[in-house]
């Protein structure tokens, strides 16, 4: 029905028993009711897998998909391979959605006469308190093209995550996420934007984003080095070669966001971590020390990630060091 395109939602779901109802229910009570709901069980252990099931049974619209364990990037390429969707749009499954989210996502779609938009978002812990905004919605609705929106992503003002979008589900490459990588979202966004164009983004907080100890990347404990912080150089360089050829107007805000993203690197890695046998330690590095001229001159750079580069690059294993020190006296 060209009045009512049947929308998409892929969940991946992993040992989530607790929330996964609430996720779901969230879903099946959208306002827009022309939905078929996938949910991809990647190995759940905890018997999720069956709960996915007796899900399925209150809602005929809901497809259940059973896989060995592989990530959140396998599981959301299966249900991709799966959409029947002219529109796809994805929930984590400890999150949940307003009502009236794809309503009011394929309403901008429309209204705007773009194939993709995005919701805002909101932040909130395990006691469903709300946290601090990490992304500001914007005032109204408004339509970004997709440079302005590539430069938003690169100062860290943007919002990369596919769970607030609706987008047209012929824009997405096979094998759309990065199978064993953190920081997928970000991945595939920046590789789709050239074919999007232009999207609409919404000034509503429907997506509810929930910050469950232990979660992916949403780590406890400052001993833990989540390979999420590798996986954003590599998703660095990777926008890099990007904007070199599709937006060279960005060519120094993109340099800024590599270095940036390699001191994220350096100020988390732990200092065991820190010696030759670290291929990745030792790139980096190395590309802080090469690029250090070109850094002091870009006008993106702060004043401080200037002095962090070139503290990390005379003496990162004893810069790290006073860094753990102050971190630990602080907490």
């Amino acid at each position: 029905m060209d009045d009512m395109p049947l929308i998409t939602v892929i969940v991946p779901v992993y040992n989530i028993l607790e929330y996964l109802p609430r996720c779901v229910r969230s879903i099946t009570a959208q306002s827009y009711r022309n939905l078929e709901i996938l949910l991809v069980d990647d190995g759940s252990t905890d018997g999720t897998g069956d709960l996915c099931e007796r899900l399925a049974e209150e809602d005929g619209r809901i497809r259940v998909f059973h896989k060995e364990n592989g990530g959140t990037s396998a599981a959301r390429n299966l249900g991709l391979a799966h959409a029947s969707g002219e529109y796809v749009g994805f929930v984590d499954s400890d999150d949940y959605i307003e009502p009236d989210m794809y309503e009011k996502l394929l309403w901008g779609i429309r209204k705007f006469h773009v194939p993709a938009a995005q919701i805002a978002r909101d932040e909130r812990d395990e006691n469903d308190k709300p946290l601090s905004d990490i992304c500001e919605p914007p005032a109204e609705p408004h339509v970004v093209a997709c440079a302005d929106f590539m430069r938003e992503l690169l100062l860290h003002r943007g919002d990369c995550s596919l769970c607030t979008k609706l987008i047209r589900r012929e824009l997405f490459p096979r094998e759309a996420f990065p199978a064993g990588k953190l920081n997928e979202d970000f991945h595939l966004i920046v590789r789709m934007l050239p074919d999007i164009g232009r999207l609409v983004s919404l000034p509503w907080q429907y997506y509810h984003v929930f910050y469950r100890v232990g979660s992916n990347s949403r780590k406890a404990g400052r001993e833990e080095f989540s390979r999420v912080f590798a996986d954003c150089v590599e998703n660095a360089d990777m926008a890099a070669e990007i904007v070199k050829r599709d937006y060279p107007e960005l060519t120094e805000v993109s340099f800024r966001f590599g270095i940036f993203q390699r001191l994220e690197y350096m100020l988390h890695i732990p200092i065991a971590q820190m010696n030759r046998d670290n291929a990745m330690y030792r790139g980096i590095v190395s590309y802080l020390r090469k690029n250090w001229f070109r850094s002091m001159g870009n006008p993106v750079l702060t004043g401080k990630n200037k002095i962090y580069h070139t503290l990390f690059a005379l003496a990162p294993r004893g810069i790290r060091k006073l860094h753990a020190m102050v971190r630990l006296r602080g907490a």
